[in-house]
């Protein structure tokens, strides 16, 4: 693993934009920005505006009273935050960053701030402001670990979310997840990563195929089925890049005999309003709640191996479906309970590696999912590794809160944000061992690859599913894996 030396910190802050973009946008944050929406007159007073309506339209207000009124200045959330572990700025100690909208907040929305800035003319919120929440709110990976050491509870990743949406709102946000969301929700494909329907289906058959060759069993990917018990929404990058974690979540449907099918009219599970803007969060779940309506789902949504879609559609799905609720469930959460009720049947000699798992933090943080994938990887694992901080202590990939996105920032997030986690995997390598990484999301899957890669650390990252696909017995002969034939 590489040590943080003073050059290494000076190529992760690096700007890679021109200066006169810079000078055009007013911001020299490291992200690039879409030109075209920036507000270039009064940006403090379209903050301000924007500001004011999110509170007028939200619950907001009632946290941030509340906050305001709790000391946000202790600093022990630093023992929790791995990225001023990395750099030791107190720009990045998490409560330094609340207090950037927290002061807003006081200024300019009670009464008591606005008579003492009539009194001593302070002018309020300033472009430079701006400039330092904008450098600040996509620093953070939006992990919530800080708030396992606050006294007073206070939810800086809640605070970050806030600060972006406003920033969204006046067009400061990252280009990556304005693009992502526009081709989602108004685009020709309707999912983040533009995959059309017929290269969906081409995917889809050819993995049929490469599941009846390694199987032995037919196991189909079942389309727009209607009336189906449950409908199965990964992440849609898993179609382009995780063929074994698909295969694997394919295999268990087949061994559990429940009736579940992929949507075209909805198949990407993805939500970067969860990153940066509520608007984009319900309509997103919105056009979900249009495809359970269509195929007239009987049972729920089962999510695939992404912690931020899982997050997304646990927490806010019901809170905006108008006419379908629906149970959802992750695909570890449903995988478990098969499990249980001894559905799932693993060859335990197949994955002789070492092996260790890393919690995302959108499913584990609040103790959602820690003990399920664990024990789904004891059923067929013998040689399995915890890192020293685990479930709800779980350290952040360092791509978390959409930042791993931004490709701009890769040197940032694998040499100042994942520097601890790159540490944790490090210490879990046993010499002489062939290792690999669990890592069940399909965000912490590219920046675990990448971190993996950039800091040359000699682990192998896969999802939990694409091992359950090597492992699971699904033919009555008991083989679990068959090599496939040579095409030569």
């Amino acid at each position: 693993m590489k040590p943080l030396t003073t050059e290494t910190l000076e190529k992760a802050f690096e700007i890679p934009k021109k200066p006169e973009v810079i000078e055009k946008q007013r911001l020299a944050v490291r992200y690039h920005i879409e030109d075209k929406h920036l507000v270039d007159n009064n940006r403090p007073q379209k903050f301000l505006e924007a500001m004011a309506a999110i509170l007028k339209h939200s619950n907001y207000r009632f946290v941030l009273d509340h906050y305001i009124r709790t000391s946000a200045k202790c600093s022990r959330c630093t023992v929790q935050c791995q990225v001023y572990e990395a750099t030791k700025d107190l720009r990045d100690i998490p409560c330094y960053r609340s207090e950037l909208l927290l002061k807003v907040y006081r200024r300019h929305f009670t009464v008591a701030g606005t008579l003492r800035g009539r009194l001593t003319n302070d002018p309020g919120l300033t472009d430079d402001d701006i400039e330092d929440m904008a450098r600040s709110f996509y620093d953070c990976t939006a992990c919530r670990r800080c708030q396992n050491e606050c006294p007073a509870g206070i939810d800086h990743g809640m605070i970050t979310h806030l600060g972006r949406y406003i920033l969204s709102e006046i067009g400061i946000v990252p280009r990556a997840l304005v693009v992502s969301t526009r081709e989602q929700l108004i685009g020709d494909s309707h999912n983040t990563s533009a995959i059309p329907v017929p290269a969906l289906k081409d995917t889809l058959e050819f993995l049929e195929e490469e599941m009846a060759e390694t199987k032995g069993v037919e196991v189909k990917f079942p389309l727009d089925v209607e009336g189906a018990d449950y409908i199965f929404i990964p992440a849609v990058s898993d179609f382009l890049m995780e063929a074994e974690t698909l295969m694997g979540n394919a295999c268990v449907f087949h061994a559990t005999g429940d009736s579940w099918t992929i949507g075209t009219g909805d198949f990407d599970g993805i939500n970067y309003g969860l990153f940066y803007s509520d608007h984009v969060l319900e309509k997103v779940l919105l056009n979900m709640e249009k495809e359970v309506e269509r195929l007239k789902i009987k049972k729920g949504i089962i999510i695939g191996e992404c912690g931020h879609a899982s997050r997304s559609a646990k927490f806010f799905y019901n809170n905006f479906a108008e006419r379908f609720p629906m149970p959802v469930i992750n695909c570890m959460e449903y995988a478990h309970d098969a499990l249980e009720a001894g559905k799932l049947k693993f060859d335990r000699s197949i994955i002789k590696e070492t092996v260790t798992y890393h919690d995302p933090c959108n499913i584990a943080r609040s103790g959602w999912i820690i003990k399920q994938p664990r024990e789904l990887i004891k059923a067929f694992i013998d040689d399995f590794v915890e890192m020293d901080k685990i479930g709800k202590d779980a350290v952040c990939c360092g791509g978390g809160g959409g930042t791993v996105s931004l490709d701009e920032i890769r040197p940032y997030r694998t040499t100042i944000g994942g520097y601890k986690k790159a540490k944790q995997i490090t210490a879990t390598i046993k010499e002489g061992k062939a290792h690999y990484t669990i890592g069940p999301c399909a965000n912490c899957k590219k920046q675990l690859k990448e971190l993996i890669e950039d800091q040359n650390i000699p682990s192998e990252l896969v999802g939990l599913h694409d091992l359950i696909y090597r492992a699971i017995i699904l033919s009555d002969d008991g083989v679990a894996w068959r090599e496939p034939e040579g095409i030569f």
